[in-house]
């Protein structure tokens, strides 16, 4: 490294509303920036989680269901890079994560990818040491490290973010499910921000709400600079995850995060770069499988419960999936229903096995065995 160093540190004891002048949970190009950093600088940032402090190891599972997600994802940032400007492309390189000692994996009723299949909410709380997650709510389980921002990205420019409020009010209208801007809750509170300003749930060209497990320390991720100063972001950090992060939520955790910027002037307008990518290409990267050393496949296919096929559709594919697994995980191993879909959401990854052999798609959750202690 040849740039200077940075920092961005947070006063844990108060929500991001009490300290808006270290973060902001929405995004808009006009959201001033913490600090300036030039490309080769590298900055550590202090991290919220997700629910900003709303889940700690008192809370009961009557405060679980009544969230409020209207402070959801407290970020840290933004990070102005000098000299960023549109058609440039950012490398933003995760040169380490230090995670919090406590985390949390919570169900809201209504959210997560099986919310329909379990209605009461539920919680994991984790203590956090020496390279794994462990819990007195899943006794056996233990998680390693995989740590990685799950919010992380670029504010949009002032044309791309209209452009996407547009798109996304356009699905609504078609009977699709978008946030729109929301000023409760909004920080910056700014009214001519606040009822402009993109929800952080979705991720979009410039980044955002990824949840991709794969960007850990040594990965890098690409993004197309679309407002002055890139405005980079982060927050959300998390312990580990399964691949689709099923029940809604991780090992989520507060953190201190450490990123390298590298600017490639020009790149994203001369290659057509349009929206971010990840790439690994060094040698000091967390290892990872593609598939665990020993573990456990469930497939799924496209056939509802009363046996009618639905060809083509992975969604349905995906869901039969997790609940075969989720059967599998209390027949073999005596946890709850809530307890597996927890598993899941933390160690179970999705994957496409196949997209060609009509009608039956398959997606296949596969579970490492090594978690079982």
């Amino acid at each position: 490294m040849t740039g200077n160093t940075h920092r961005i540190d947070i006063d844990e004891s108060r929500p991001l509303i009490q300290q808006p002048e270290v973060g902001h949970n929405r995004w808009h190009e006009d959201i001033r920036p913490v600090i300036h950093a030039r490309s080769g600088d590298r900055v550590t940032l202090q991290t919220r989680d997700a629910f900003d402090g709303q889940v700690t190891r008192q809370s009961t599972l009557d405060e679980i269901a009544k969230i409020d997600l209207g402070p959801v994802h407290p970020l840290t940032g933004p990070v102005a890079i000098d000299d960023a400007e549109e058609g440039d492309l950012l490398e933003v390189r995760v040169v380490d994560i230090v995670p919090a000692s406590f985390g949390y994996t919570v169900q809201v009723p209504g959210f997560g990818f099986l919310a329909d299949h379990f209605p009461d909410p539920h919680l994991v709380r984790w203590t956090i040491a020496d390279g794994f997650a462990e819990s007195g709510d899943l006794p056996g389980v233990r998680i390693p490290y995989l740590a990685h921002p799950g919010v992380i990205g670029l504010a949009p420019g002032r044309a791309l973010r209209e452009r996407i409020a547009k798109r996304e009010a356009a699905l609504v209208a078609r009977g699709g499910f978008a946030m729109p801007p929301d000023p409760v809750g909004a920080v910056p509170g700014d009214p001519l921000i606040a009822g402009h300003a993109l929800r952080t749930i979705p991720p979009r060209e410039v980044a955002g709400n990824i949840d991709i497990k794969q960007l850990n320390p040594g990965t890098s991720i690409y993004i197309p600079v679309s407002a002055p100063g890139g405005l980079f972001s982060v927050g959300d950090v998390h312990f580990a995850q399964g691949d689709s992060e099923t029940c809604g939520t991780a090992i989520e955790m507060r953190s201190e995060s450490t990123f390298e910027f590298h600017l490639h002037k020009g790149a994203a307008a001369s290659k057509g770069i349009r929206s971010f990518y990840l790439a690994r290409t060094g040698t000091d990267a967390v290892p990872y499988r593609s598939s665990p050393g020993r573990f456990v496949a469930i497939p799924g296919m496209p056939i509802t419960a009363d046996d009618e096929n639905h060809g083509g559709d992975a969604t349905l594919a995906a869901k039969n999936a997790l609940l075969g697994m989720i059967e599998y995980i209390v027949r073999e191993h005596g946890y709850t229903r809530q307890q597996a879909y927890a598993i899941c959401s933390v160690a179970v990854d999705l994957k496409v096995s196949e997209l060609v052999d009509v009608p039956n798609f398959i997606v296949t959750a596969f579970l490492p065995l090594e978690i079982f202690v």
